[in-house]
């Protein structure tokens, strides 16, 4: 694969895992902050929350072994130490 698409991935997977870890953790928060709940309401942000944290781990884990990648090639190294 070429090593500018990989590096591409692993900018994307990290950047789109920040972003669904920033969301999770407003919503865990909306479990922590009093409000008038319900069971419903409770169950469904600790999904979403749940589902979020874990889409966020998944895309960070997939964009360290997309620069794992790129520093096992001579090539690769030399493009993460331009950028």
């Amino acid at each position: 694969m070429n090593v500018k698409k990989i590096y591409e991935k692993m900018v994307d997977y990290r950047q789109f895992g920040v972003v669904l870890l920033a969301a999770g953790s407003f919503f865990f928060m909306g479990l922590i902050i009093p409000f008038e709940k319900t069971a419903g309401d409770l169950n469904l942000v600790a999904g979403a929350s749940l589902g979020f944290l874990l889409l966020s781990a998944l895309l960070l884990t997939l964009s360290k072994g997309c620069r794992n990648k790129l520093v096992e090639t001579e090539e690769g190294q030399e493009y993460l130490m331009k950028k």
